[in-house]
């Protein structure tokens, strides 16, 4: 399985996308109009190891909602993800069973390399 949880208004993960392309035979979900199911995100916590690795602590509501402040647990975590998209870490790349998570240049490299091999 080859797979990409992206948001499509957001100018990195569209930098991103472009960088990883051809994107052949790679299911994209745009987070914001397809909200990730429950499976889908424990099926990402199965290979990340954890929810916390696939929660963003950049979201604007990180802080909006005062989760800064508090000690959050794997279900918190869980249940914030699947709250709001904002809170999913992107863009998680799915490539058979390696997961790449977030926007960091090692990380996008990583992926392209394993896309491509």
């Amino acid at each position: 399985m080859k797979k990409i949880y992206h948001l499509s208004t957001c100018d990195t993960c569209k930098r991103i996308l472009k960088e990883l392309e051809p994107l052949n035979g790679v299911d994209l979900q745009d987070i914001k109009v397809e909200n990730i199911t429950q499976e889908q995100l424990e099926e990402m916590k199965e290979l990340a190891g954890s929810y916390e690795a696939l929660f963003s602590k950049r979201a604007r509501l990180y802080r909006q909602e005062g989760l800064h402040e508090k000690t959050l647990s794997e279900a918190d975590y869980k249940e914030w993800i699947l709250k709001h998209y904002t809170f999913l870490k992107r863009p998680v790349v799915i490539i058979d069973n390696e997961i790449f998570i977030g926007n960091s240049k090692k990380t996008v490299v990583a992926a392209k390399a394993a896309l491509h091999s």
